[in-house]
């Protein structure tokens, strides 16, 4: 990553490194992509193998009804979602770490004028 090459204004209204900045948020879209992949991984793996126990006739008991049936697979379709909630929070502090990079450097360029 190239340093900021911009001339330092008496402006001290500012808390940020622009490089620094720019590293964490894209820390913080690559970790989101991850936990993302590494939940609906999980998810697969596990429904594989309840589909596989069920098909097999484990989990079947005489007198059971479909609804009973339906919901054996509540936990699975469940298994994603703090999955998805960690992906929404991290890139929402990626996109927000962001906002507030442009809003410093508005700030700066108006300082200037």
């Amino acid at each position: 990553m190239t340093e900021s090459t911009e001339n330092h204004t008496g402006f001290l209204g500012t808390y940020f490194d622009r490089d620094t900045v720019i590293k964490i948020s894209r820390a913080a879209g690559i970790f989101a992509w991850v936990a993302l992949g590494i939940y609906l991984f999980t998810t697969l793996v596990s429904l594989s193998q309840f589909l596989i126990q069920f098909a097999t006739g484990v989990f079947y008991q005489k007198g059971i009804s479909i609804v009973d049936i339906l919901s054996f697979f509540n936990p699975y379709l469940l298994q994603p979602i703090p999955g998805l909630v960690y992906f929404i929070g991290l890139k929402f502090a990626q996109h927000g770490l962001l906002i507030l990079l442009d809003m410093e450097d508005n700030t700066r360029r108006a300082a200037r004028k």
